[in-house]
């Protein structure tokens, strides 16, 4: 089983919000093993929702630009989008804007989940302040074994159908791409170049989480994007290279 990763709900709630069945993926994306946050501490977070849903996570790249995963765009149109910044709750405060128009990966497969990586923009402009920043991209990938957090309000544990309303982060370490592909992990060749790896043993992005934020030294190095399970033995959570897809987002959010 893949799974929609964000490594952001430890907390669960019992009035969590379903998870649309039609987000629920190829992957299982959530936070397991994490604490609850507040947006201050990751006030590039935002809630990618459907319907008025949280439906996937992403990252304030502008005042009107956030990067999210591909795979959380599929079948969908505008209309139905919008994003909540700045709060540490998926469903109520902050700022809510409406989505004018994103941009998937033209070489995103949802097959192998190469390329998962989109940009969208907003159709009114954030205003910036201590709880809603933007994130650097990063240009280079963190070195193995480094230090990184991913966050979301993605389900606690693989196959719950619950969310949790405060928003959760996880800390990981970075596995390098040749390392994730190697024979220390289960995944092999399904590791393409445009991924990256993070493991800590009995914590994980899971479903909700997609699209999120994986970030080191202040950067965004990732973009959760999939995984077996959610903080299954030997399996690491795969992420967007953000370093590797850099000159894409530039261009899309120029374009978007």
């Amino acid at each position: 089983m893949f799974k929609f990763v964000i490594l952001l709900s430890v907390v669960a709630c019992a009035f969590g919000a379903a998870i649309p069945e039609g987000l629920l993926p190829q992957l299982d994306g959530r936070i397991v093993g994490g604490t609850a946050t507040t947006i201050s501490s990751f006030p590039w977070q935002i809630s990618l929702q459907r319907s008025g849903s949280h439906s996937c996570g992403g990252s304030v790249y502008s005042n009107n630009i956030v990067v999210t995963a591909a795979h959380c765009l599929q079948s969908v149109s505008t209309s139905v989008l919008q994003v909540r910044a700045g709060s540490t709750y998926w469903s109520s405060g902050g700022v809510v804007s409406a989505v004018a128009a994103f941009k998937n990966h033209e070489g995103y497969n949802a097959n192998t989940m190469v390329n998962d990586i989109a940009v969208i923009r907003l159709s009114s402009s954030l205003t910036l302040s201590s709880t809603i920043k933007a994130i650097g991209l990063a240009s280079s990938a963190p070195a193995n074994g480094a230090a990184a957090s991913v966050s979301g309000w993605g389900t606690q544990s693989y196959g719950s159908s619950s969310l949790p309303t405060t928003l959760q982060y996880v800390n990981v370490n970075i596995v390098s791409q040749s390392s994730c592909a190697s024979s220390t992990y289960g995944y092999g060749s399904q590791i393409k170049s445009t991924m990256i790896c993070a493991y800590t043993s009995g914590k994980d992005a899971c479903q909700g989480d997609s699209g999120g934020p994986l970030v080191s030294g202040g950067v965004l190095v990732g973009v959760v994007s999939w995984g077996y399970g959610c903080a299954y033995s030997g399996y690491p959570g795969v992420y967007a290279d953000v370093a590797v897809l850099r000159s894409w987002v530039i261009s899309a959010a120029g374009s978007v």
